[in-house]
């Protein structure tokens, strides 16, 4: 960690509201401005990886495959040996894509990342927080259920489906004609499509928390966050809103974002200009480093 020989003088200003950022009509210099005083405080590289999905309606800001490139071009010229700070907000994605980025972040960091949760970080954003050492989160902050979806359905609830109607046929045959008009709606080898997608999440999952979070080996803390995050036990629906305490109870190594008062206003500053960026920008994800890097992507 690096001294911090401007605290005194920065407790003697306040952090911008969302309102100063907006009136300042510059949210890209404000980002930049913050993740450099973020990167002297903490000695560490940063990297914001944000989405508009909260000011915006589109269907098609999910982590994918081109964000790769856009980490990428963000880690290219940076210190490997001072760690990764990750600043995430996104609803999600890919697992292919997100199984994809968290193996190469850790190709090039190791086990020297940390998550930052500023507001949302759901699904893959979750899997991603899951593979850093440790995720920072604030009293508002949410990450959320893993559970893998096919298209618009959850694999757990259309597996329990089946189960259901397998149940019901044999007590009730019939409930035939009723289940075969039901089930006719999935296509052929759903079932088995469902069950490996459950599997491929429980191993990215597990892989993750073991690689860097859990190195200890630690199984039953392991076992409770998969079962937690993909059973649907716990979890109702995929767009549940897990809290920081929720989540420190499942098991994830979670710090506080209040806890630091400077971190925490350091943080929120970069997110809210990264909200009034999308706000004013025909832009739908957003990667910035320290150095001033910097990568706006319009999706289609």
């Amino acid at each position: 960690m690096k001294s911090n020989n401007s605290k005194n003088t920065r407790e003697m200003i306040n952090m911008p509201s969302f309102k100063e950022i907006e009136n300042e009509n510059n949210p890209k210099n404000t980002i930049i401005k913050y993740l450099k005083e973020y990167h002297e405080k903490t000695g560490r590289n940063v990297i914001v990886y944000s989405s508009s999905f909260l000011t915006k309606e589109n269907e098609e800001i999910y982590i994918d495959d081109f964000d790769k490139n856009g980490f990428m071009t963000m880690i290219k010229d940076l210190d490997k040996t001072i760690g990764l700070d990750l600043i995430l907000h996104t609803p999600g994605g890919s697992i292919d894509a997100t199984e994809s980025i968290i193996d190469y972040l850790h190709a090039v960091f190791g086990d020297n990342i940390r998550a930052i949760v500023p507001q949302i970080s759901m699904s893959g954003g979750t899997m991603i927080a899951c593979s850093c050492k440790e995720i920072i989160m604030g009293k508002h902050s949410s990450l959320g259920p893993v559970d893998p979806q096919i298209g618009i359905f959850s694999a757990q609830n259309i597996i329990k489906e089946f189960e259901l109607a397998k149940k019901e046929i044999t007590e009730q045959p019939e409930t035939i004609p009723f289940w075969t008009i039901l089930l006719d709606k999935y296509p052929e080898n759903m079932l088995i499509e469902c069950e490996n997608a459950i599997k491929w999440s429980e191993y990215i999952l597990e892989k993750s928390l073991r690689y860097s979070m859990f190195k200890d080996g630690n199984q039953k803390k392991i076992d409770k966050i998969k079962y937690d995050l993909i059973s649907g036990s716990t979890t109702k629906n995929h767009s549940q809103n897990l809290s920081a305490k929720k989540c420190k109870e499942i098991g994830l190594k979670i710090k506080y974002l209040e806890d630091d008062k400077e971190l925490q206003d350091l943080i929120l500053s970069i997110h809210h200009a990264c909200i009034s960026y999308f706000i004013h920008k025909n832009k739908d994800k957003l990667f910035v480093n320290q150095n001033g890097e910097y990568l706006a992507i319009k999706t289609e």
